[in-house]
């Protein structure tokens, strides 16, 4: 059986340098992705695809997200380097890379749109990757809501991953977060706030075919699927200065229902409760195989362990 990994990270080579170029000192993420070969080093990434039969990869890009360590007109330049990089290698090794994940910087939508159009009309990406805020603001911002109706115009899926830095505090009395707790619990969160924020602002229903893949299994969603469910039946119940019940009252599902629209993948490095978890919650056809490779302890083994999970080994039947 052919294993195509969906949500895995790779730096063309052009990308790679300028970014270092332009953030040589960039911190939290920064720091990780400055000392892993396999995200830039062709040779590395093959010895390791090697150890798997009947693998490939749809490249993305890896975090930290452009916007944040480039302004503007060098974020579009940098997200037009990526793109064609990962066309390149697309041309190059299509038994190994059948496909590519467009990068966009929305810290200039108008830009954004325009690159991302250009990825997938003439480049041939599959869809287009964003980020769960774009420097601190939501991705329903009402400057952000173009992109969305061009993914659903194009009907190409859109890849979501988690952004959040040691700057988001543990609690407010601080300044940073402690222990990588921000990625630990964090980007799961950022995650789940994002896939609440699109429900709310009603995307799905203006766009019923719209298809966002959520990294991770869908953050926090599928664990909590009895707040999501029968807590958010009350939304407007606990809220004093806002009017939630009106928008509830107007909602076409339940908000809960919403929820199954998104796609989730199995990047949960060989973790069986949370995998049978997603599963059950999105349902076998709505779950897509990752490995948010090559971010693993040693290399491969986020690989290794998600294999064998969905084959069933420690997953069950």
């Amino acid at each position: 059986m052919r294993k195509l990994d969906v949500f895995n990270h790779f730096f063309p080579h052009r990308y790679f340098e300028k970014m270092i170029d332009v953030a040589p000192t960039h911190k939290d993420m920064g720091k990780r992705i400055r000392n892993i070969a396999e995200l830039h080093d062709l040779d590395a990434r093959f010895r390791v695809m090697d150890r798997f039969d009947d693998y490939q990869q749809i490249l993305s890009m890896p975090s930290p997200p452009i916007e944040v360590f480039a302004g503007p007109r060098e974020a579009t330049d940098l997200t037009r380097i990526g793109n064609d990089g990962f066309a390149d290698l697309v041309r190059r090794y299509p038994d190994r890379f059948p496909g590519f994940v467009a990068s966009i910087a929305l810290n200039n939508p108008d830009a954004a749109c325009s690159e991302a159009r250009r990825a997938i009309s003439d480049l041939g990406a599959c869809g287009v990757q964003v980020f769960t805020n774009v420097n601190g603001a939501p991705l329903t911002s009402p400057e952000f809501l173009p992109l969305f109706d061009l993914i659903a115009e194009y009907d190409r899926p859109m890849w979501l991953h988690p952004a959040r830095g040691s700057d988001f505090a543990d609690y407010r009395t601080e300044t940073s977060s402690k222990f990588e707790i921000w990625w630990t619990f964090g980007w799961p969160y950022e995650t789940s706030v994002t896939m609440a924020r699109i429900v709310f602002a009603g995307l799905f229903d203006r766009h019923p075919g719209l298809k966002i893949i959520t990294h991770h299994m869908g953050g926090m969603i599928p664990y909590f699927e009895g707040r999501v469910g029968y807590g958010w039946d009350v939304l407007g119940e606990r809220t004093s200065d806002e009017d939630y019940v009106t928008l509830r009252k107007s909602m076409k599902k339940r908000p809960v229902d919403y929820f199954h629209s998104f796609i989730a993948d199995t990047a949960l490095f060989g973790a069986a409760a949370a995998t049978r978890c997603g599963l059950d919650f999105f349902g076998i056809d709505n779950v897509v195989f990752a490995s948010d490779t090559p971010f693993e302890p040693s290399p491969g083994l986020y690989i290794r362990e998600t294999i064998k999970v969905i084959e069933g080994r420690r997953i069950g039947k």
